[in-house]
């Protein structure tokens, strides 16, 4: 079994933390184990909880067409949340769970081994950029070791929120365009250069 497989199932089996006894299905993620972008929610909602798949919901049709405004494929990229269980009532997930989870996302990371992380929402910002504030750094590549963590405001609060949904539309114009320039160097680095300097 591929590694990232075996990686799902161990997510689908989990009992960490008191999420496990609540859930219908656990959330591994899914994507590409070749995907350079890697999107990062927050949680399962009800949908995702039901059918054990991230973003299938509103929320899920809404990031669907940012990709497609872009010119990517849901396929083409990684998408997974900060915890694999939905919340009672999807309330905010407590620290005890985000530890629990941790450790999946750092391997999901490690195997996938993405060019750039796009997080959604405060929760997920917070695993790489703890002290950041989401209103002040979203829509700006931020380089953190050999990745790019690019933040955004969450899909689902921009749908509560038309000033937000317009933001997230534009951050993801400056992701399409920051990925549009990656790709371009990319492809004017000469033949001899090392390929796992890709994308930068």
């Amino acid at each position: 079994m591929d590694e990232l497989e075996a990686l799902h199932q161990e997510v689908r089996g989990c009992t960490r933390c008191p999420l496990a006894r609540g859930r219908t299905l656990a959330v591994p993620g899914e994507g590409p184990r070749s995907a350079r972008v890697m999107f990062v929610g927050e949680a399962p909602g009800f949908h995702e909880d039901r059918q054990g798949r991230p973003f299938v919901g509103a929320a899920g049709n809404f990031l669907n067409e940012l990709l497609a405004s872009i010119g990517l494929k849901r396929e083409e990229v990684y998408i997974t949340n900060i915890i694999k269980c939905r919340p009672p009532g999807n309330r905010d997930p407590y620290m005890d769970e985000i530890e629990a989870c941790s450790p999946y996302l750092d391997r999901q990371v490690e195997l996938i081994n993405p060019k750039v992380i796009v997080t959604l929402g405060r929760y997920s910002l917070a695993h790489w950029l703890p002290n950041a504030k989401i209103s002040q750094v979203h829509g700006k590549p931020i380089r953190v070791g050999s990745r790019v963590i690019f933040p955004m405001y969450h899909p689902a609060a921009a749908l509560h929120q038309p000033a937000l949904k317009r933001t997230v539309e534009e951050d993801f114009r400056k992701l399409g365009a920051f990925l549009a320039g990656a790709l371009k160097a990319e492809e004017e680095e000469p033949p001899e250069e090392p390929r796992q300097l890709s994308l930068f």
